[in-house]
């Protein structure tokens, strides 16, 4: 069980940290109906062209999407919706500059991804699909790639071989960095999880400036760092 007032100094570091790397924040008002409601990434898609909310694929988080789209409607005067039978966690959508990979997981379904899909086609935007219905041990995703820029890709072992990143200068993160893959890149920064030497070193090897931040508490709930914000 996540420790809570440890989550809270992990969750003000955090935030901490996305200032450091030049972001103005915008707080959402805790909601204790919620308990995965911290995880605001899955709640909407957000691209330089426009927003969409997202349908949730567990029920019990199908109210978190309000609260959300009040807090987006200051930036976004017209909004998107993924619609039933569609499911959708941002978790599942990676951004690498104008293509979208679009994960078919126990959250998203086709219906979802298809939607997702052809909302981004009307915004000049390519996607294509990645199915991780039979990957082991991640949830989303994001939780197994993500995408830093400069044609850069960072990608566990179970994901690595597919043809769909093979375009890409792969960052390969072995079985026990795993969750490490879940890195986010913020202007000049790479924010990682503490604790995971091995991919923090590459990085750096490479040139990246990385801010390193404990997530244990977010890993025992299987959040990782993109979960906690959406960035735009």
């Amino acid at each position: 069980m996540p420790v809570y007032a440890q989550t809270l100094k992990q969750h003000e570091a955090y935030c901490a940290a996305l200032e450091q790397c030049g972001l103005k924040l915008v707080h959402l008002e805790a909601d204790e109906r919620y308990p995965d409601s911290t995880f605001v990434e899955d709640a909407a898609v957000i691209t330089d062209r426009g927003a969409i909310l997202t349908r949730p694929g567990a029920p019990s988080r199908t109210g978190e999407v309000a609260e959300v789209r009040e807090a987006l409607e200051q930036f976004y005067p017209t909004l998107s919706f993924i619609h039933a039978p569609g499911t959708l966690d941002g978790g599942d959508v990676c951004e690498a500059e104008n293509h979208f990979f679009i994960g078919l997981s126990e959250r998203t379904n086709e219906a979802g991804a298809r939607q997702l899909a052809k909302w981004l086609a009307s915004l000049d935007y390519t996607s294509s699909f990645v199915d991780i219905r039979e990957v082991k041990g991640i949830l989303h995703l994001k939780s197994g790639l993500e995408y830093l820029g400069d044609n850069r890709m960072v990608v566990i072992d179970a994901l690595s071989n597919s043809q769909d990143f093979r375009a890409y200068e792969r960052i390969d993160v072995n079985e026990h960095e795993e969750y490490a893959a879940n890195c986010v890149r913020v202007n000049e920064h790479i924010l990682v999880a503490a604790g995971y030497p091995e991919l923090e070193k590459r990085l750096s090897d490479l040139g990246c400036q990385t801010i390193s931040l404990e997530m244990t508490e977010f890993q025992k709930m299987d959040g990782g760092l993109s979960c906690l914000s959406l960035r735009f």
